[in-house]
């Protein structure tokens, strides 16, 4: 299921609300194990009411047990956003019959149409099927069984770890031909390419994490030890090379909504970052501004690194200043001066070392 970035966000929130541990999930299990069905609206109720008939109010406090016995009524529960009081039961829903659903069956078939109309959460649970369905605007995801998602999420984790591993060496080597100055243009896509690869799988197991709820607390560890600080350091890269500073955000969403196949192609890549396509296009020599390998020196906030680049432009610049001449830029000083000169010649000879072991 290939979602935007707003939608993963979305539906990985709205996971955690239905995982494993949660009164609403116990609940949901219930309904399942007596296969009774049920048709339940969580959100704002002035959204929904309007399609409402029948039924009656309640307005008490939510719990489990209440959820169950309410869906052996026919009709839909309704909830109020925060999951803390039942608002309504035994109600028909009538949603506007024009709105599109892929959905067959009449319960679910109203929850798609539902969701659509009022963006609230509806989930809808198959009386036959034993499938509970999470409806949430043009979203649909069918919950899975934990022993099923435990697997996916340590197989997916095996393929982060593979793709962090070589993410690792293509940044190493982006770091030592940038102190030597002979990056090209694709030692950059490069990076950002496999970067992007490991953001994809590890948005995957966050995915799995929220669905898990309380059983995924060791798959959440070695996704925080794995992921790191890849996505920063992803956001850093495309500040030191793309020709519009302006555009850093926009051209992380566009390296988010890439389709797998125009992952794969470089060009696509480069055109994102506001090249324009030539011949060599790949090959032609660009120049890091730095802030990546500044960030890397500990104590030195982006402020000053902000400071620091618009004074001397690019890498190679700052590292041949003086340490005078770094003195002068604000907020820099003597001492952070000299951090910045030792720290920058640590990197280089670490990452060069490490090039060539």
């Amino acid at each position: 299921m290939q979602l935007s970035r707003r939608e993963e966000k979305e539906l990985v929130k709205v996971l955690g609300k239905v995982a494993p541990g949660t009164e609403l999930r116990e609940g949901l299990e219930n309904i399942l194990s007596a296969r009774t069905g049920a048709l339940i609206v969580i959100g704002d109720i002035q959204e929904v009411e309007p399609l409402c008939n029948g039924g009656f109010e309640l307005t008490i406090e939510f719990s489990a047990q209440r959820l169950f016995e309410l869906a052996k009524m026919d009709g839909a529960i309704l909830l109020d956003g925060d999951l803390s009081r039942i608002l309504r039961a035994n109600v028909h829903l009538v949603p506007d019959p024009t709105l599109p659903t892929s959905e067959t069956g009449m319960r679910h078939r109203t929850a798609e149409r539902v969701a659509r109309q009022t963006k609230a959460l509806v989930v809808s649970i198959s009386q036959k099927r034993d499938v509970i369905s999470l409806y949430l605007d043009g979203i649909k995801y069918a919950l899975q069984d934990i022993r099923i998602l435990l697997a996916k999420a340590n197989q997916a984790l095996q393929t982060l770890e593979k793709y962090k591993v070589r993410l690792d060496e293509v940044l190493a080597n982006l770091s030592a031909l940038e102190f030597e100055d002979l990056v090209t243009l694709l030692d950059v896509v490069t990076v950002l390419q496999r970067s992007e690869m490991v953001g994809r799988v590890s948005r995957e197991i966050e995915r799995y994490i929220s669905e898990l709820g309380t059983e995924g607390r060791l798959i959440r560890m070695q996704l925080d030890e794995l992921v790191g600080s890849t996505e920063e350091q992803s956001v850093m890269i495309i500040k030191d090379y793309i020709l519009d500073l302006k555009k850093v955000g926009e051209v992380k969403e566009q390296l988010v909504s890439l389709t797998p196949e125009e992952l794969l192609d470089l060009t696509e890549i480069a055109r994102i970052l506001g090249y324009k396509e030539t011949v060599d296009l790949l090959e032609q020599p660009v120049h890091p501004r730095g802030y990546r390998l500044l960030s890397k020196i500990p104590r030195l906030p982006m402020s000053v690194i902000e400071r620091i680049i618009n004074k001397f432009h690019d890498l190679q610049s700052i590292m041949n200043a003086s340490i005078e001449e770094l003195d002068k830029v604000d907020g820099v000083g003597e001492i952070r001066a000299k951090a910045i000169k030792h720290g920058l010649q640590r990197l280089k000879e670490y990452n060069i070392l490490e090039r060539y072991i």
